[in-house]
């Protein structure tokens, strides 16, 4: 009786309290996320995707956040990882349902697929979270659900900035949801930056390369940041040649790296889940 006594006080203990800094970007995150579904039920496609955006920024601020002040926890890992379901799986799915999908002379095949892009997004995440720790944190394994979200929104911003190039958009939209869907729950290995650290020295040609994709970016945001979201989730494939060929040329033995050590995090990055704050996607 006394152990279970001083067991629950010991568990009242550990979850008592959470951190406000890191745990209040997730809460931004998520508002920015429900904006976005609110401005599509209203027609504003144009504001829901930019929030979606704004809602990527916060996710990968809030991690950072959480490590540099020292604040992760396990609490912040779960909340973020539900924050990003809502933010980067709800959010687009019903944005790009009812900005393309809704049109389709068959509207179940649109809601499907919006439903289908939620549902892989959650397994997305669950299966980030169950892995993390045991994967090369150089790779992610499968499209996160951020980078999903993000093209999902900058292709509709893409649209609206050349104009309504494609009449038959519905067709194109629905077969990237379908081919985001699949790579989120695919073995495809991504480039993770998680492992970036921009307070260390870098080669002088890193920082030439930093200004000239700012440049770029910044001459034609909205087109540019299609084309790099674009580019990102077409490279799925070159960067799983690299990897198993990194594998194959590996001796066993040499190169392998023990699982780091599983503690809270607060989110899981670009992988979400991830992924954002450990952390993703």
């Amino acid at each position: 009786m006394s152990f279970r006594r001083r067991r629950k006080k010991k568990d009242r203990r550990r979850f008592r309290g959470v951190y406000l800094l890191p745990n209040l970007i997730t809460t931004a995150s998520l508002f920015a996320g429900f904006y976005a579904i609110v401005a599509a039920m209203d027609g504003r496609f144009y504001s829901a995707a930019i929030a979606i955006l704004v809602a990527l920024v916060l996710d990968g601020l809030d991690g950072r956040v959480a490590r540099m002040t020292k604040s992760t926890s396990d609490f912040g890992v779960q909340y973020d990882s539900l924050a990003d379901l809502v933010v980067f799986g709800v959010a687009p799915a019903l944005l790009v349902y009812l900005w393309a999908l809704k049109g389709l002379p068959y509207k179940q095949f649109g809601w499907v697929a919006a439903f289908l892009f939620v549902v892989c997004g959650a397994l997305r995440l669950a299966r980030f979270n169950v892995q993390q720790g045991s994967m090369d944190p150089r790779y992610f394994n499968g499209l996160p659900i951020p980078a999903a979200a993000t093209l999902v929104a900058t292709s509709i911003l893409f649209y609206y900035e050349i104009g309504e190039w494609a009449p038959e958009r519905h067709v194109y939209i629905l077969a990237m949801i379908y081919l985001l869907s699949f790579l989120m729950v695919s073995n495809v290995k991504y480039v993770s930056f998680k492992k970036m650290d921009l307070f260390q020295r870098h080669p002088f040609h890193s920082l030439v390369a930093a200004v000239l994709i700012f440049v770029v970016v910044a001459t034609a945001p909205t087109i540019m940041g299609f084309l790099l979201m674009a580019a990102y989730v077409a490279s799925g494939p070159i960067s799983t040649f690299i990897y198993h060929r990194r594998a194959a040329l590996t001796p066993k033995g040499e190169g392998e790296t023990p699982p780091a050590k599983l503690t809270g995090s607060q989110g899981l990055d670009l992988g979400g889940g991830g992924e954002a704050q450990s952390r993703p996607d």
